[in-house]
């Protein structure tokens, strides 16, 4: 059985790693080869365009830092979340549980070397239909934490008592 739980974290963990690595691809990508940044924006599909935002602020923009304590601050918050969720992570059982906390996991690290290296973080994906926008500008970092969420928030609600896995 510990050999199930060690295999479910390091899982887990490579979830973590792969969305990290993703976000900061994508975000040099995005930065340097297509040059988002001088170009704006840049139409992809009647519904999606790449449109570069710097996002000073945390969920949904809010808490926006307005100078280099506050930046901080959001960098160390940010932070203090990823270790609980590590910390989840190495003590959770299950793989459901755990597929989620490594999405969130991955994405929060992704959202704090922007943070901590540029003093915001970059946004690039716009999804729209005509002018509505149903999202806020996002990047791989934040759709991996709202998937995560929505997994742990869904098997919370929708799976019974957490047992330990039989097989």
């Amino acid at each position: 059985m510990s050999d199930l739980f060690t295999r479910n974290r390091l899982i887990g963990l490579g979830i973590a790693a792969l969305i990290f690595a993703s976000d900061q691809f994508v975000k040099w990508l995005v930065i340097e080869p297509l040059q988002l940044r001088q170009r704006y924006v840049i139409d992809l599909l009647p519904f999606f365009d790449l449109r570069y935002t710097e996002n000073r602020g945390v969920s949904l923009g809010l808490f926006e830092a307005t100078s280099a304590e506050m930046r901080w601050i959001l960098v160390g918050i940010t932070a203090l979340i990823a270790l609980v969720v590590a910390v989840w992570i190495m003590r959770e059982k299950l793989l459901g549980d755990i597929v989620g906390l490594g999405l969130i996991l991955g994405g929060a690290l992704g959202n704090i070397v922007d943070r901590s290296q540029l003093g915001y973080v970059i946004d690039y994906a716009d999804f729209h239909i005509g002018d509505f926008r149903p999202f806020l500008i996002f990047n791989v970092a934040d759709a991996a934490i709202t998937i995560g969420v929505v997994i742990i928030l869904a098997r919370s609600f929708f799976v019974g008592e957490k047992d330990a896995p039989t097989s």
